[in-house]
């Protein structure tokens, strides 16, 4: 078995082997759960994977349809298949790409679906959340947004909307220069200048940086639930995923954020984002307001279909606004029920069984 440790890295040399030195069988597994893929970025850690393979096991690998050992590389063995890979992405190109170019199988689990039930248990039984039938909505959303650059400059582009439309009046926190990579909020922008010329211009009038009450800085918080005040008064709360682009299904801890916290949401993620989560029980709000936007195939579009969902919800009064809110409350419970109660952990347990099925099979 293979994975990568500490929690959060994905670098080659993050890359733990553990097994027996007189097991001489290649057979192995790689877990790559934590992290999505990415190409430009993995693929050095793929090849490392590889070689500790072939280190631990002095070159032997196992013809499946013979049964026997082999000291031929196993390019050239049919039907032979030298590993597994799990991920926590769905229908996903660069899981196809990697598993036909390294001819591992690839394997499935909800990795973040588990680490939120661990991180948010218990929050259920304090007193932090104010139920949400005493809530009075004051502001449409709640956006944090912590690292902006890299492969999460989407944010940037939400945020560019969020300034032309007049929406920074709701709880929304941004730094001018991204934590991690160390970059600019005006050069993040420059990647779709060629969709929106005037994007660097826009970016530029934000007041900067925007922080939440009681934050010197917008902090790492994936792991606990806070900014209970705040987001108690706030209508929507805008979970801006970790991937937003490419043919896949990948949410985080994120996306649970809101359902713990009783609250209604929209994802800023990859197109079926909304449908992969009710693939596991929860509900949307396609009753309340139009979710049509996580049909849209082109990222662009996506992204402007959000924003205006949102600038609509934010020119009603405050008065519709609570009236609006109150529509999502069976749906909000449904939700905090699902998590809570032992539904999704079910559905969860189910599919982490048939995993090891297919690994021990």
């Amino acid at each position: 078995m293979l994975y990568c440790d500490p929690f959060g890295h994905s670098n080659p040399g993050s890359v733990v082997s553990y097994g027996r030195d007189d097991h001489r069988e290649c057979n192995y597994i790689f877990f790559f759960d934590q992290e999505p893929i990415h190409l430009d970025v993995h693929l050095a850690t793929f090849e490392q994977v590889i070689n500790l393979n072939k280190d631990i096991h002095s070159g032997f690998y196992i013809d499946r349809s013979l049964g026997k050992k082999s000291h031929e590389k196993f390019e050239t063995i049919p039907g032979w298949s030298p590993g597994y890979i799990v991920t926590s992405e769905q229908n996903s190109k660069n899981v196809e790409i990697i598993c036909k170019k390294y001819k591992w199988k690839s394997l499935y689990y909800f990795f973040h679906g588990w680490a939120a039930l661990d991180w948010y248990r218990g929050y259920d039984r304090s007193f932090l959340i104010t139920p949400w039938t005493k809530r009075q909505i004051k502001k449409t959303f709640f956006s944090a947004n912590r690292i902006i650059g890299g492969k999460r400059q989407h944010r940037v582009l939400m945020l560019y909307h969020f300034q032309r439309l007049g929406l920074m009046n709701n709880w929304i926190s941004v730094n001018s220069t991204c934590p991690v990579e160390n970059i600019s909020i005006a050069d993040v922008a420059k990647h779709y200048i060629q969709c929106y010329p005037d994007i660097v211009d826009v970016v530029n009038t934000i007041e900067l940086p925007r922080h939440f009450p009681g934050e010197d800085t917008p902090r790492m918080s994936s792991c606990w639930l806070d900014q209970f005040a705040i987001c108690a008064e706030s209508l929507i709360y805008h979970v801006s995923e970790t991937v937003y682009s490419g043919r896949r299904l990948h949410l985080t801890e994120k996306t649970f954020k809101p359902i713990a916290l009783g609250m209604p949401f929209i994802i800023t993620g990859t197109m079926g984002s909304l449908e992969y989560l009710r693939s596991y029980g929860f509900k949307t709000f396609s009753s309340v307001w139009d979710e049509s936007y996580d049909q849209e195939p082109d990222d662009v579009l996506r992204a402007e279909k959000l924003a205006k969902l949102l600038k609509s919800i934010d020119q009603l009064s405050e008065k519709h606004k609570q009236l609006l809110f109150e529509q999502t409350w069976p749906i909000i419970k449904h939700n905090w029920d699902h998590f809570y109660r032992g539904g999704f952990s079910d559905i969860l347990w189910a599919e982490l069984v048939s995993m090891l099925h297919e690994i021990k099979t």
